[in-house]
């Protein structure tokens, strides 16, 4: 058991959560709040909105000691595949995914009525991913047993839209987002993401901040813990280093590369870049 706690941010959602530490968006999150707060990852592949909502309690009690202070939510692009006619797979109509949104979204967020009690704290903040455009020549396996596609460009779109209407009635924060595979994120696609959710908390008007630059570290830069200078005199603080560190690996890497939009782009991994755009929401 740790001390003195430090703020949490959740990473919950289906694979795109789950493979995010491998040279994904999950790992520069980690190294850009190291000293400021804790990453928790709670990513599951394969699943869907519907599963999501039977573990919500699990995962997220509301009687919990300690709540979060972000949570990041990404559910949409398994129950965007196509419906099979025997009712098995991922797949999640239209309405129940909105309507399962909702809830997710209701049970994590703030709200400023003192009579709701529904929401986790008056601490923890929400961002939502949207389902992202897939490169259906690219993915594997893509065909059920009659030769129909299993993912379409066209259902994602559908349902990322659906998730920015939720947004928007929610007042809940949004990223556009992002892949590799035809379904996951390319390392391209991560930088992305990961400036995208940086210039959302950035903007964001939450108090405290939860932006990484603007958050205290763990004995910051008057710590009397730094390594002393060979003067004698003054100290060696690292985090200076590790904003320097973060600046190449994150904000000069990504800054030059944009959201695609689901007409014109199937992978972020092509040397040309026409057609992208990058499409943030800010509630």
């Amino acid at each position: 058991m740790l001390g003195a706690s430090r703020p949490k941010v959740v990473l919950f959602g289906s694979s795109i959560v789950q493979y995010g530490y491998y040279e994904g968006w999950g790992a520069t999150l980690s190294h850009l709040y190291a000293r400021k707060a804790d990453i928790v990852v709670r990513g599951y592949a394969g699943w869907n909105s519907r599963r999501a909502l039977e573990v919500l309690d699990i995962l997220f009690p509301k009687d919990a000691i300690e709540q979060p202070s972000l949570v990041i939510v990404y559910f949409g692009g398994n129950d965007s595949t196509i419906a099979n006619p025997y009712g098995i797979g991922p797949h999640v109509p239209l309405d129940e995914y909105k309507e399962n949104m909702r809830k997710i979204a209701i049970h994590m967020k703030f709200d400023t009525n003192p009579n709701n009690s529904q929401h986790l704290s008056e601490k923890t903040r929400t961002i939502f991913l949207t389902t992202p455009p897939i490169n259906e020549a690219q993915i594997p396996n893509n065909r059920d047993p009659q030769g129909l596609p299993m993912r379409t460009n066209e259902a994602c779109r559908i349902y990322a839209e659906a998730c920015l209407e939720v947004c928007d009635e929610m007042n809940v924060k949004v990223v556009w987002s992002f892949l590799s595979d035809g379904i996951h994120l390319t390392n391209e696609g991560s930088k992305i993401v990961t400036t995208e959710i940086l210039n959302v908390l950035k903007e964001a008007e939450w108090e405290p901040s939860l932006y990484w630059r603007s958050m205290t570290s763990d004995f910051g830069e008057d710590s009397p813990y730094d390594v002393v200078q060979p003067d004698g005199k003054t100290t060696i603080n690292l985090i200076s280093n590790s904003v320097l560190l973060s600046r190449t690996l994150v904000l000069h890497h990504a800054l030059y590369f944009t959201l695609p939009s689901y007409a014109s782009s199937l992978t972020l991994a092509s040397d040309s870049h026409s057609g992208h755009r990058i499409h943030r929401c800010h509630l």
